[in-house]
């Protein structure tokens, strides 16, 4: 297969800053907060999870934590990656692994949001907290926090976009149904997601409401914009007899009940810590990449969805048995896929690639890495720029497609997909 080494790829280097080192996730795949528990003589692994949107002009920015601050970068072409800005979160201590990354977002007016977990007291807790810049990212607004509920009790795994109609969207893991329903004695399985959203770019937000019961505990959401200007939501969902699928709703018009986007029939009692992707396709639906335990095979899959969220086609399985944490992105006929995959010895960084909705794929090797990384992702234009590339009448992100991944060992790496 073609190797996209030689292709442009352009590396940061860690060796001048490198990533903090919080809490090991445990075996229920939740991140403590750093001060949780007894210490430990194991060394934790760095928090490597960033997340990543293209500006207004195109160029790529990230936000990640570097020796316990969060940063912003943005790349600069061929220079590389520029110096560090160090955002002021206060006394705030964050949560990064691959499924509780902090987010990054552009909106119409030169509105930057960035938002982050706030790790509480209490392990499994946190606040949804959200940065806002007026300048384009130049400077940021000390923190909010954007729900009413201020238990310390879960809420984290926060999604972040804008609409095509500019509507800034949140949301998140939330265990309030849960506390009510241990305190009156009834069972509850999984948590719930909460959702808010913001008119004014983040200044101010509604009050939460319910998007569903039963999700699962700590997989991420993935959140992707509709050609029409609207939002949609796909999450790990536990339906009856703990089969874990994943669930699908549309963010804007009235509240419907999620739609049952995946029939693996996966029956587990617990949180894989397994978060499935989203994008949109050009004829309407949708395209989704997750993992799951389909007739005794646990694998990541492929597979298209109707406008409603519900399956339709072929489920196809990713060329690799070893893939994990897949990330998709799509515009137009053009298709990205990007995983990592450990081989015995190191980690692979690895895409699949179409340049006709997903009818036929491309596998490449992207890079590899021997120490700790972060989980590789697919920013295409329309997840980054779109709200603002709506409201002027532009295409999304000059059509880039990227793929990023953060290591220990070779820091941000980026690589333009069909350049």
């Amino acid at each position: 297969m073609k190797d996209l080494k030689r292709r442009r790829l352009i590396g940061w280097s860690a060796a001048a800053l490198s990533a903090p080192l919080f809490a090991q996730q445990d075996h229920a795949g939740h991140a403590p907060p750093p001060e949780a528990g007894p210490a430990s003589k194991k060394k934790p692994r760095p928090q490597l999870g960033m997340g990543a949107a293209l500006g207004p002009d195109g160029r790529p920015w990230v936000v990640r934590l570097v020796d316990g601050r969060l940063v912003t970068q943005v790349h600069q072409g061929d220079k590389g990656w520029a110096t560090p800005r160090v955002l002021d979160i206060g006394a705030d201590q964050l949560q990064a692994d691959g499924e509780n990354s902090p987010k990054l977002a552009f909106g119409p007016g030169g509105v930057a949001v960035i938002s982050y977990t706030q790790a509480l007291s209490k392990p499994f807790t946190g606040a949804i907290r959200l940065l806002r810049s007026s300048d384009g990212g130049a400077n940021f607004a000390p923190p909010i926090t954007v729900h009413q509920d201020r238990q310390e009790i879960t809420h984290r795994f926060e999604a972040m976009a804008f609409d095509g109609r500019g509507r800034l969207h949140l949301v998140w893991i939330d265990k309030r149904d849960l506390e009510l329903a241990r305190k009156a004695g009834r069972p509850y399985e999984g948590a719930a997601l909460y959702r808010s959203y913001s008119d004014d770019g983040g200044a101010s937000f509604a009050p939460e409401l319910k998007l569903t019961d039963a999700s699962c505990e700590c997989c991420r959401i993935a959140l992707a914009p509709a050609a029409d200007g609207g939002l949609a939501a796909l999450w790990r969902h536990v339906f009856a007899g703990s089969v874990r699928d994943h669930g699908f709703a549309r963010l804007d018009g009235e509240a419907r009940e999620p739609q049952r986007a995946t029939m693996d029939g996966w029956v587990l009692k617990g949180c894989p810590h397994h978060g499935p992707g989203l994008a949109a396709a050009a004829d309407g639906g949708w395209h989704a990449v997750w993992f799951g335990q389909r007739d005794g095979l646990a694998a990541v899959r492929y597979g298209q969805l109707a406008s409603d969220g519900s399956p339709r086609g072929k489920v196809m399985v990713l060329p690799d048995a070893a893939a994990e944490h897949a990330s998709i992105g799509a515009q137009g006929e053009r298709l990205a896929i990007v995983w990592r995959a450990f081989d015995g010895k190191s980690m692979l960084w690895r895409a699949w690639l179409s340049t006709d909705q997903g009818r036929s794929f491309d596998l490449r090797t992207l890079g590899r890495s021997s120490g700790d990384t972060d989980h590789p992702r697919v920013l295409a234009g329309h997840q980054a720029t779109h709200a603002a590339a709506h409201a002027a009448g532009q295409g999304a992100g000059q059509g880039r497609m990227l793929a990023l991944w953060n290591t220990v060992d070779q820091g941000v790496q980026l690589v333009d997909l069909f350049e």
